[in-house]
């Protein structure tokens, strides 16, 4: 069975994990697509449900291999990428597919299956409560912030590339919005 896919992209902190979150749970039709990172595990995080973490060097094999279905090199040395295996196994499992993914990364895949996905992008607030979110967040060091802050500037150009933006300024409203939108297209409810 090949399923659909449903990709929630948006900069970091805009919310777009908490919404695929909820998502996961409402919904029994979609399984979550765990990308491969080489960047450090945070301590919350669970290797093959957060990501799948790699080296560098594992992630560049895989690269080489053409394993990847995409991939980008985020920051320097730190690569994200969605291996084809993960969309195989949840397909074989009868699963539609939701991802969590960034916004060049959500295109590729867009670009690659355009007839069976939808590509959200969740937008905050304004730039200013997205840097805010960020800096709260307390992940990051000044360095990384500055990083995430330019990247973010440069990813709040790309939402009308994608099929559907989704404002993420009151949660509550944000999370039923979701729903509706995932549930209308995979014509469920």
């Amino acid at each position: 069975m090949k399923g659909k896919l449903v990709i929630f992209t948006a900069p970091s902190g805009a919310g777009k994990t908490t919404i695929v979150r909820h998502l996961l749970n409402k919904i029994d039709l979609l399984d979550f697509s765990v990308s491969a990172t080489s960047r450090r595990k945070r301590e919350h995080e669970e290797d093959g449900k957060d990501y799948y973490f790699l080296t560098p060097s594992e992630f560049r094999k895989k690269i080489n291999n053409g394993e990847f279905l995409e991939w980008e090199e985020v920051y320097e040395g730190q690569f994200y990428g969605t291996l084809k295996s993960e969309i195989n196994r949840l397909w074989e499992e009868g699963k539609h597919i939701i991802f969590d993914i960034d916004v060049k990364g959500a295109l590729n895949i867009k670009n690659t299956y355009p007839d069976n996905s939808l590509a959200v992008f969740v937008k905050p607030p304004s730039p200013e409560i997205l840097f805010d979110r960020l800096s709260k967040r307390g992940t990051e060091t000044p360095e990384s912030y500055r990083k995430r802050v330019k990247r973010a500037t440069l990813e709040l150009t790309y939402e009308n590339k994608f099929d559907i933006s989704l404002m993420n300024d009151v949660l509550k409203t944000a999370l039923q919005e979701a729903e509706k939108i995932v549930g209308d297209y995979l014509k469920i409810g």
